[in-house]
C-alpha cells in the first residue's frame, strides 16, 4: 500500500492498493473516519479539495462521499484550489480534519493525498501510523454517499449565519483572499511603493494563477504579467519535463518575460501554488533565487515588525544562515525534520518557518503549512520597499554575507529507479561513512540513531567550513544531498573572494557526492 511521507500519499496513477486510484482514495478516506471517530470527532466538518490533475476530481469526489456516508459534515470546495486554501479553511472553520487531493510539483503521471487534522496542520506520528493502521482494517465495499449541498451546518460558526451551504466553499476562498491581500499591511509596508514595481508570474501550468493575481493585485501591486503558455490549468504540464520550479529549464519562459518587460520580480509557483521561488536580475543576467536564499531574506523582513522573542524555524536540511540573523534580531530559532507538519508545531510564537525546497510559511496564524500566494505577495513587499531605497534583494543578500560570512548552498539530487533505491545509497553510507569530504576531515552523525522527534533516515556531515546532510526524498524516488559552503569574510571588499571560494567548495563537494 502507499504509505504517508513527508506529505501524505503520493504515488503514480495506477490500480493497485500501491497506485493513486478511486479504491486507494475511498479506503484512505475511510481509515481517516475511523480514526477521527475513534476520537470523539465523528460527525465533525471534513473540507475536501483538489487540484486540476488527472483523476483529482474523480478522488476528491469519492473521498467526500465516504466521509459523508460516514456520517461526517463535508465540504467540498466547489472548483480546483490551491493547497494553502484548504489549509486555511480547516483552521479557519475549526474542521476535524481536511483532504487536499494533490502531487504538488510531482510528475504528470502521479497524484497524491494530503491529510489536514485539527488546527489546519498536516499529520505527524503517531497519528500517521494509527490513520495507517485503520486503513488496513478496511475491507469489503466502502460506503459512499453524495454531501447534501442543502444541508445547513451548524459547525460552520466562521462563516456570515446568513451564507447558504452552496456557497460555503467560494466564501471560504474569498476570506482566503482577503486575508492574503492584507498581508503587507499586518507585517510592514507602505502602500505608495508598491505600484512602482512589475512583476512576471508563472502558475507552472496549476491551480494558483489567478488567485495569486488576485492577491497581488488586491495587495496593491498593478503591474502583474503572467507567462500564458503556462497560466491555465494543464494535467499534463505540457511546457516542462517536470513542473518544479527548482527543476533546470522549469522557469526559462518567466525569466524571459522578466527580461523582456525588464520586470523588478519574477514570481513562480508550484502546480498546488504551496510553494514559491523568486527570480531576479543579477550581474550575468537573470536566475532564480535559490530557496535558502528566499527563506533569510522573507524571514529577516517578518522579523523586523515581529514581537522581541518571537520565533522562526526552518529544517536541518537548510541553511544555518537563519539562526544567525535570529540571533542578531534577538528572535528565536528552531530546527525541525523535513516538512512542514514539522515546522508548523516549531513551537509557541512561530512568525515564521521555511524549507530549502521553496516552501514558506508567512503567515503561520491563518496558514499552519507553507503558502506560495502569501509569500508572493510579502515577497513583492520587500522587493517594493528596497527599490523606494534604491536597493536589490541582492544587495541585502550581499549584506548578509558581510556581517555573518558567505554562506552558499547547492543540492546534488539523483533521480533512482524507486525509493527503497535512495534508502539503500544512505544504508551503505551509514556502515563505511567517510573520514574525510573534498580534502576535509568530517564527523558523521546518524539521524536514525537519535531520539524523539529528531529520528530520521539522514545522514549529517560537517567539516569547520562546510556541511551536507544526505537523505531519501520522502515524496519522490530521489536520493538528495544538501550541501552548504561556510567562507568568512574580511569586509565589503573581500565580499568577491570570499563567494568564489565557497563556490570552489561546493564544486568539489557536487563532484564526490554525485559518485554515490
Amino acid at each position: 500500500m502507499l504509505r504517508f511521507g513527508t506529505a501524505g500519499l503520493r504515488g503514480p496513477l495506477q490500480d493497485g492498493p500501491d497506485g493513486m486510484n478511486v479504491d486507494t482514495v475511498s479506503r484512505a478516506s475511510a481509515g481517516i473516519a475511523a480514526w477521527l471517530r475513534d476520537r470523539c470527532l465523528g460527525g465533525g466538518l471534513v473540507i475536501v479539495g483538489r487540484d486540476a490533475r488527472h483523476g483529482s476530481d474523480e478522488f476528491a469526489t469519492a473521498a467526500a462521499e465516504v466521509f459523508a456516508a460516514a456520517g461526517f459534515s463535508v465540504l467540498a470546495l466547489p472548483h480546483p484550489v490551491p493547497t494553502p486554501v484548504v489549509a486555511y479553511a480547516v483552521r479557519e472553520l475549526k474542521a476535524v480534519a481536511g483532504v487536499q487531493i494533490t502531487a504538488s510539483h510531482n510528475p504528470a503521471t502521479d497524484n497524491g493525498y494530503k491529510v489536514y487534522l485539527d488546527g489546519g496542520s498536516q499529520l505527524v506520528p503517531p497519528a500517521d501510523a494509527e490513520i495507517e493502521r485503520c486503513i488496513d482494517a478496511v475491507h469489503g465495499r466502502i460506503p459512499r454517499t453524495d454531501p447534501d449541498p442543502t444541508a445547513p451546518d451548524p459547525a460552520l460558526l466562521a462563516l456570515p449565519e446568513d451564507t447558504p451551504p452552496d456557497a460555503m466553499g467560494e466564501e471560504s476562498v474569498r476570506r482566503y483572499l482577503n486575508r492574503v491581500t492584507r498581508l503587507p499591511g499586518l507585517i510592514g509596508g507602505t502602500t505608495a511603493a508598491r505600484k512602482d514595481i512589475r512583476i512576471v508570474l508563472t502558475a507552472m501550468h496549476g491551480v494558483g494563477g489567478e488567485l495569486a493575481v488576485a492577491a497581488l493585485r488586491g495587495a496593491g501591486f498593478d503591474e502583474v504579467l503572467v507567462v500564458t503558455e503556462q497560466f491555465a490549468p494543464d494535467p499534463d504540464f505540457p511546457t516542462v519535463a517536470f513542473p518544479n520550479p527548482e527543476e533546470p529549464g522549469a522557469a526559462d519562459l518567466l525569466l524571459e518575460l522578466g527580461e523582456r518587460l525588464d520586470a523588478d520580480l519574477a514570481i513562480a509557483l508550484d502546480p498546488d501554488a504551496d510553494r514559491c521561488a523568486l527570480g531576479v536580475r543579477g550581474p550575468h543576467g537573470w536566475r532564480m533565487l535559490r530557496g535558502d536564499e528566499t527563506g533569510v531574506l522573507l524571514g529577516d523582513f517578518v522579523l523586523r515588525t515581529a514581537a522581541p522573542d518571537a520565533l522562526v524555524a526552518t529544517t536541518i536540511v537548510s541553511s544555518r544562515l537563519l539562526s544567525e540573523i535570529a540571533a542578531a534580531r534577538g528572535a528565536r530559532y528552531a530546527e525541525t525534520l523535513t516538512g512542514f507538519k514539522w515546522l508548523a508545531r516549531a513551537g509557541e510564537g512561530l512568525v515564521y518557518a521555511y524549507e530549502e525546497a521553496i516552501g514558506h510559511c508567512v503567515d503561520p496564524s491563518a496558514v499552519r503549512d507553507k503558502d506560495g500566494i502569501s509569500a508572493a505577495v510579502v515577497a513583492a513587499d520587500l522587493v517594493a520597499q528596497l527599490k523606494a531605497d534604491g536597493r536589490t534583494l541582492l544587495d541585502v543578500l550581499d549584506d548578509y554575507a558581510v556581517e555573518f560570512g558567505v554562506h552558499a548552498g547547492d543540492q546534488v539530487s539523483l533521480r533512482l529507479a524507486d525509493a527503497s533505491a535512495a534508502a539503500d545509497v544512505v544504508a551503505r553510507l551509514r556502515e563505511t561513512p567517510p573520514c574525510e569530504i573534498a580534502g576535509e576531515a568530517v564527523t558523521c552523525t546518524d539521524m536514525s540513531q537519535l531520539r524523539g522527534r529528531m529520528r530520521t533516515d539522514a545522514l549529517v556531515f560537517e567539516a569547520p567550513s562546510f556541511r551536507v546532510v544526505v537523505r531519501p526524498s520522502g515524496t519522490e524516488p530521489k536520493l538528495k544531498c544538501y550541501l552548504e559552503a561556510f567562507e568568512p569574510v574580511a569586509g565589503p571588499d573581500a565580499l568577491e573572494a570570499a563567494k568564489a571560494l565557497a563556490a570552489q567548495r561546493l564544486t568539489e563537494l557536487r563532484k564526490y557526492f554525485e559518485q554515490l
